[in-house]
């Protein structure tokens, strides 16, 4: 038996065929909806129209004007759009201090904040500090005391100690501190409770803490 029609009815196929031209039909746009459609995306939408935001950090000593997405993190924007890769992602939770660097004098994670919330804002990172063949002196004292071995903790831990020691000079206390009305001293307990938020899994922390100690040593 074929599957022509016969008089009773339609057969299986010609329902099947029907079926499919009548949704082909249904998914042509309306007579003219394409045209108007078309006519209504922009051949180049600015910035703002593409949902980004245009801010302008102070990075180390420099303007950078940026157009991108609120939810960009620091860390991101100075990595992946200022290729500034000195500041490193470890765990993205501000557990590591990987990522530390210096804004406006005070260190932050740099992942745990938005890159829209630092309009204006003069942002240090490791390569800000200094580079060959003129170095920070805390940059100077970590490859003097070996203060770092796979070193990807490194940047992290060298802004981390500068902005520490600014601290220190400025009399901030820390949990650790006994007399918050005094200026704290740097003990073993307070150096460690202050760069207890940057993590060394390479556990060089006594070369660290003589780096740091070298410096304020010298500061003094």
């Amino acid at each position: 038996m074929d599957d022509a029609d016969t008089p009773s009815g339609p057969t299986r196929r010609s329902l099947l065929i029907g079926g499919a031209a009548g949704v082909a039909a249904a998914s042509l746009p309306i007579a003219g909806q394409a045209a108007d459609d078309a006519a209504s995306v922009p051949v180049s939408a600015p910035a703002d129209a593409a949902g980004l935001t245009r801010i302008t950090l102070q990075v180390n000593g420099q303007p950078r004007q940026l157009a991108i997405d609120a939810r960009v993190s620091l860390l991101d924007a100075l990595r992946e759009h200022l290729r500034l890769t000195g500041s490193k992602k470890g765990c993205d939770h501000g557990q590591c201090g990987a990522c530390t660097v210096l804004v406006n004098g005070r260190r932050i994670n740099s992942c745990l904040t938005l890159a829209v919330m630092h309009e204006g804002d003069a942002v240090t990172t490791i390569e800000g500090l200094g580079a060959p063949p003129r170095l920070h002196a805390m940059q100077a004292a970590f490859v003097k005391h070996d203060g770092f071995q796979c070193g990807y903790c490194t940047p992290g831990q060298i802004c981390s100690a500068v902005g520490m020691l600014a601290e220190l000079r400025g009399g901030m206390p820390s949990h650790v501190t006994a007399d918050l009305a005094g200026r704290p001293s740097l003990s073993d307990e307070e150096l460690r409770e202050r760069m207890s938020g940057n993590i060394c899994r390479c556990a060089a922390y006594p070369n660290i803490v003589a780096a740091i100690r070298d410096v304020a040593g010298a500061a003094a």
